[in-house]
């Protein structure tokens, strides 16, 4: 079959089995963070941390609990970091060096998953099940319950109530995560990936022998993808074939990162009792997914760069029984939610595909988004979108009965600053360093482009990296730790903030002079702004780079 045909089909079964799920998966979360009734291990499990999971948190309440469990969160796992030599299956590895071992906290409770270290060769089993991989399960459950906390924000009226946080951290893990990631961690296993706790001594093919590490690593690798959480047991990421045996394990794994991205539109069209919003959403992240697989699927099948060209194709970094097409969607699907998982080298991918993955998540990982992350991230959006129609056309700004006044717009204007300046402040600074130079791979526009996609990487808590550049300095430690840390919690507290205020509102009634936000012309109308926004703000630095290597 050819590289084309297996690319076709591999699309076309993602849509159809995506398709096929997405009522009743999307219905199914709605369900779970609506219900009144706890569950058996649920209500022992509140019992035993002193929570009440019937007292509702104001907007204050809930930012000071998602805030407070995040930092023991950090604390916690640091110490299994720095400490595995003192645990079990710590396979004789010493402790994580202090500035890495910050790093690598901060990465995996923030949902960044950036890794500046190869996890065959630096951690034992133990930090890697207990510490690292229970984060990617409670990392992804805070972005859903920011997200739940916003939808809640739009369905109140006149009250301080936006749920319990500690009741939609439980849920999300106990009711939606842990069933899916168990289910998908046998097929993983079927298709080829491993699943032990065992090194194993194999003879080598040019003689003697070596060790091969082995590990817990399709429970592992599962969700990372799920929850779009990203990293790697091993350093090869899942362009190994413990973790990413064949074609087969591939399409899982693309699938288990669209999934709840995906589903989640249906969640707020069935909260918010409309569907067609729900819809709107989702057509929206579709055009900007779409496009950028179409750009990047050119780029990478067609070999669009000089060297590409020489070399009569754009294999480099790409694993071979997988080859471009599925290289490229990989690529975008990574980027276009906050997973950071990949199959192939991105700092390998053609100028137009690197600068393609490198703008999927410029755009604020809103097209799908991460999970929860990518909900209120383009629900941001949605009310930038209603507020300039407002101006343009002088229709009162409000968007599902609810008026978006000042004290809101300055919620969203901080959230779609934030990131885009914790970028361009880092990559500002590390340009202005003189050991920088020595940290990037490439020179000239290349090198650039690694030190741009590592800060927006790490902002926008995708964890993705180019591969050329060096991070292990003093500097890209604390400086990628700071970006991640402010780049998941300063919007988070700014959408706290905005759902409590949304809370307190009245309905407001639907009128002429109200803008629709279900047509397929707010659709368009937010790509635009959505593109709009990004181009203006990273136009400069994607011409230092990426476009000057591919204009070269």
């Amino acid at each position: 079959m050819s590289d084309t045909t297996s690319g076709l089909l591999t699309i076309l079964t993602l849509v159809v089995v995506l398709a096929a799920v997405y009522v009743p998966f999307g219905d199914y979360m709605a369900r779970t963070f609506t219900s009144t009734s706890h569950t058996r291990v649920e209500s022992r499990l509140y019992r035993l941390v002193g929570v009440d999971p019937d007292s509702p948190q104001t907007a204050r309440s809930y930012t000071v609990s998602v805030l407070g469990f995040s930092v023991v969160s950090i604390v916690a796992l640091y110490a299994i970091l720095v400490g595995q030599q003192a645990l079990p299956f710590g396979r004789d590895l010493p402790g994580m060096p202090w500035d890495m071992g910050i790093n690598t906290a901060v990465s995996f409770v923030t949902n960044t998953n950036w890794q500046s270290y190869a996890g065959e060769s630096t951690l034992g089993f133990a930090a890697q099940a207990g510490g690292l991989a229970v984060q990617n399960f409670l990392s992804a459950a805070v972005g859903m319950a920011v997200a739940v906390a916003l939808l809640r924000g739009f369905m109140r009226t006149r009250s301080d109530d936006l749920g319990n946080f500690w009741v939609d951290l439980v849920r999300t893990t106990f009711r939606i995560l842990l069933p899916v990631a168990f289910v998908a961690a046998i097929l993983l296993v079927s298709f080829g990936a491993i699943q032990n706790f065992a090194d194993h001594t194999v003879n080598a093919v040019a003689g003697g022998t070596q060790v091969v590490p082995g590990g817990p690593v399709a429970s592992q690798e599962v969700i990372k993808e799920l929850g779009t959480n990203g990293g790697g047991f091993f350093n090869a990421n899942s362009a190994h074939p413990f973790e990413n045996p064949n074609p087969l394990s591939n399409l899982l794994e693309m699938f288990l990162i669209l999934v709840i991205p995906i589903s989640l539109t249906r969640t707020v069209g069935t909260m918010l009792g409309r569907r067609k919003q729900g819809l709107a959403v989702l057509g929206a992240m579709t055009v900007m997914i779409g496009a950028a697989l179409a750009v990047a699927t050119w780029a990478e099948a067609g070999g669009h760069s000089q060297a590409a060209r020489l070399a009569g194709g754009a294999m480099e970094g790409k694993e071979t029984q997988l080859g471009t097409w599925a290289s490229a969607m990989f690529g975008v699907f990574t980027t276009g939610t906050s997973t950071g998982a990949v199959n192939a080298a991105h700092d390998s991918f053609t100028p137009a595909g690197g600068g393609t993955v490198l703008v999927n998540m410029m755009l604020g990982e809103v097209s799908p988004g991460g999970v929860g992350a990518g909900i209120y991230g383009i629900l941001i959006m949605a009310i930038l979108t209603v507020f300039i129609a407002g101006l343009m056309v002088g229709r009162t700004p409000e968007i599902l009965g609810k008026k978006i006044g000042t004290k809101e717009m300055t919620y969203v204007a901080l959230y779609t600053l934030s990131v885009p300046a914790i970028i361009l402040v880092g990559v500002g600074t590390a340009i202005a360093l003189g050991s920088t130079p020595d940290a990037m791979g490439n020179p000239g526009g290349h090198g650039f482009s690694e030190v741009v996609y590592a800060f927006t990487s790490a902002a926008n808590n995708n964890g993705s990296a180019f591969g050329g550049i060096t991070v292990t300095s003093h500097f890209f430690q604390i400086a990628l730790a700071l970006a991640m840390l402010l780049g998941r919690f300063v919007p988070i507290v700014l959408v706290l903030a905005l759902a409590g205020s949304l809370a307190r509102q009245g309905k407001v009634p639907t009128t002429a002079g109200t803008l629709p936000t279900h047509t397929p012309l707010f659709t368009g109308l937010l790509v635009g702004v959505i593109l709009l926004i990004t181009g203006l703000t990273f136009f400069p630095a994607l011409a230092l780079g990426p476009l000057a290597e591919a204009l070269a």
